[in-house]
């Protein structure tokens, strides 16, 4: 840190994204990328568009936005496209969140969460999770804010039910309620079916996980038309031209043979099923994971020591030093190839124990 770095930020504690190797090739199960590729009409549509880069993006992306609300059959004013899930995230914490208004979310969720809370100064509270890791909405009951939920959650994977949804939006009706969906393609149930009810529910999803496009970093949030407005505010006055002209071209093009990422989408959650039973049946404990990833634990293997196991063996995980899940650890879902890979692995690394 120079001695020129605001005294406001001295104590941040920044987000640690997931290791991206490059000394050596892994098996990377550690980011919760998709395995599959992009369909090849996405990099030729990046391809076109590449010719246009002397001018600046579309800042409202609006060819994108229209497809991606017919999809979702609400109108293009009901979106904003942003650089990544996080903009959108941030957005919201910026737009919707003071010291009337703190946010509210779990104690084991989303790491970016709090350096949000932290990085645009508003006061936050945690709210633990139940001893199974689920959300119980009653204890969201009394709580004031503006409420942040991953659902699925992460690193857990459990998902809340619409109805456990709706009732905190309906307990909550000063205050927006941001549904964060990141991982909601690979089981759980979309809270977008919920917009026409609900003025104060905010909802964010990404083209990182289902749609493969994690590298280009593209995301949305879906809301009334004063929400996405509030939200435009803070792009304006911040990046306006935040999706690039690539990233508008290859979500466009991803979206529009969508039955592509559904298929890759039905194979990672064939092989997540695949892989707990294996791992199961290995003596590990799991959550019943509706996301691209699994939660596991081993009582051979706590969190780290598995971790740091498996890339010695070439496989990386993700492990969080935190309190409550120290012996659990995160594993995406790979290839049923890559995941065969890590089971009989992780069978040798149990047999060298005994």
């Amino acid at each position: 840190m120079s001695r020129f770095f605001s005294d406001k930020y001295r104590d941040l504690e920044a987000y640690t994204p997931g290791e991206q190797p490059r000394e050596r090739k892994y098996i990377k199960l550690n980011t919760n990328e998709s395995p599959y590729a992009p369909g090849p009409w996405v990099a030729e549509a990046v391809a076109r568009e590449a010719g246009q880069l002397r001018l600046y993006s579309d800042p409202e992306s609006a060819a994108l936005r229209r497809i991606l609300a017919e999809r979702l059959g609400l109108k293009p004013e009901n979106l904003i496209m942003t650089n990544g899930s996080d903009e959108a995230l941030n957005f919201a914490f910026m737009a919707f969140c003071d010291a009337a208004n703190p946010a509210l979310f779990p104690d084991i969720t989303y790491g970016f969460y709090p350096v949000f809370a932290r990085v645009n100064r508003v006061p936050f509270q945690v709210i633990p999770l139940r001893a199974d890791w689920t959300v119980n909405p009653a204890d969201y009951q009394w709580a004031r804010g503006t409420i942040f939920l991953a659902n699925p959650n992460a690193p857990t994977g459990l998902s809340l039910p619409l109805a456990g949804i709706e009732r905190i939006l309906r307990d909550h009706p000063g205050n927006v309620v941001v549904v964060d969906e990141a991982y909601v393609d690979f089981g759980g149930d979309s809270a977008v079916s919920l917009l026409g009810q609900f003025e104060n529910l905010l909802v964010i999803r990404t083209f990182s996980k289902s749609r493969s496009l994690a590298g280009l970093r593209l995301g949305f949030a879906a809301g009334s038309e004063a929400l996405i407005q509030d939200l435009k505010t803070m792009q304006y006055a911040t990046n306006p031209y935040n999706v690039d002209r690539l990233a508008q071209a290859a979500g466009a093009a991803c979206l529009e043979r969508d039955e592509y990422n559904q298929e890759n989408v039905r194979r990672i959650r064939e092989t997540r099923t695949w892989t707990r039973s294996a791992l199961t049946a290995l003596g590990f404990e799991t959550t019943d994971s509706r996301a691209n990833f699994l939660f596991v634990k081993h009582p051979a293997f706590p969190g780290s020591a598995l971790r740091d196991r498996l890339r010695e063996a070439g496989i990386l995980i993700r492990w969080f030093d935190q309190d409550r899940i120290r012996d659990w650890s995160r594993i995406s879902i790979g290839t049923r190839e890559q995941m065969e890979t890590l089971v009989e692995t992780v069978r040798g690394l149990l047999e060298e124990k005994k």
